[in-house]
């Protein structure tokens, strides 16, 4: 019995590997399905997305001058993104 050379021979008590694929595409499919009617006809995605910018507008407003200083220096490090022209909103 020869062995293929990145493989170890198999001993007593050892499984075969078998290699096999799972097509899951119907499943994902059906998923997305699923959450579209769960959203309904009324969702608006556009509306959903400028309600997230409003919250993190009000997320980042008022800052006191230390806050103000660590929001610029996460946005100059790159983790937050670029708000009201570079400063959180008064």
């Amino acid at each position: 019995m020869s062995s293929h050379p990145h493989t170890p021979p198999a001993g007593p008590g050892d499984a075969e590997h078998v290699d096999f694929a799972v097509d899951l595409t119907s499943q994902e499919m059906l998923r997305r399905a699923q959450v579209m009617a769960a959203l309904g006809p009324d969702w608006d995605p556009v509306e959903v997305l400028r309600g997230e910018e409003q919250a993190y507008d009000l997320l980042y407003s008022g800052l006191d001058a230390e806050q103000q200083r660590l929001y610029d220096d996460l946005v100059a490090a790159g983790v937050l993104p670029v708000r009201g022209g570079g400063h959180a909103a008064p």
